[in-house]
């Protein structure tokens, strides 16, 4: 199914996300907090749109996807990224390999998020994040349902309109409104291993950015806390004025 829709596959993120999807990736971006000298797996990478910010301030990020095709498109377009065909549930990397993992719109996708969730802590260096950002659930209840109508019935129509594969986002409609809720999949990343599991809604709950800690050796709750201000202090002085 990915392999059919590769060609238009973030032509058509874009139009359905009515252009939210790319200040969601910024967030992302933001959660993982990579530097240069750090090397981060970015997972469902797909044709690798959402691994080409860390590739341009010079971290390193390694593109891994179950879809050759969505891989063949992304290396054809960014062939200075590391693409790289994997199972989220048996990833071909060694233990604590990277600095953070993360993965955007494609837990759902996998067969056994639960294993992925571990599979992601066993490649992550102690003290490394994991960022997850997916589908969720609006908080406001009269929206939840216009929300709802949304997925169900004008999605998959513009979705035939400018899509290869019509047929795909019948079920990305189906498996956004069978996802479970955010404090649902904090809890699973805590029943993974994963620490801190904290989470942040975006555009009313449509989407929620999941991040936690990999146990070991980058200190104590309170210090990984600070070192995540800090960040977020530097980030904002190089901001213009």
């Amino acid at each position: 199914m990915f392999d059919d829709v590769a060609p238009r596959y973030d032509l058509v993120n874009d139009v359905l996300s009515l252009g939210q999807d790319r200040r969601w990736r910024k967030i992302v971006v933001d959660a993982v907090g990579a530097e240069p000298g750090q090397t981060v797996l970015d997972l469902a990478a797909g044709t690798g749109t959402s691994s080409e910010p860390y590739a341009d301030a010079g971290i390193r990020v390694v593109a891994c996807d179950f879809s050759l095709g969505m891989l063949e498109v992304g290396k054809r377009r960014r062939p200075d990224i590391d693409f790289v065909a994997g199972d989220a549930t048996a990833l071909p990397f060694a233990d604590d390999t990277f600095d953070a993992v993360t993965i955007s719109f494609g837990l759902r996708n996998v067969s056994d998020p639960h294993q992925a969730l571990r599979e992601m802590l066993r490649v992550t260096k102690p003290g490394g994040r994991v960022v997850v950002c997916e589908f969720s659930h609006p908080t406001f209840a009269p929206f939840r349902t216009v929300y709802t109508e949304y997925l169900m019935r004008a999605l998959p129509a513009v979705a035939e309109r400018i899509s290869s594969n019509p047929d795909s986002y019948v079920y990305l409609a189906e498996s956004i409104r069978a996802w479970p809720t955010q404090d649902r999949l904090a809890g699973w990343l805590s029943e993974a291993g994963w620490e801190d599991v904290k989470y942040r809604n975006l555009s009313a709950g449509i989407v929620a950015v999941h991040r936690g800690f990999k146990p070991g050796a980058a200190g104590t709750a309170a210090e990984r806390a600070e070192r995540a201000s800090e960040y977020l202090r530097r980030r904002a002085s190089r901001r213009p004025h």
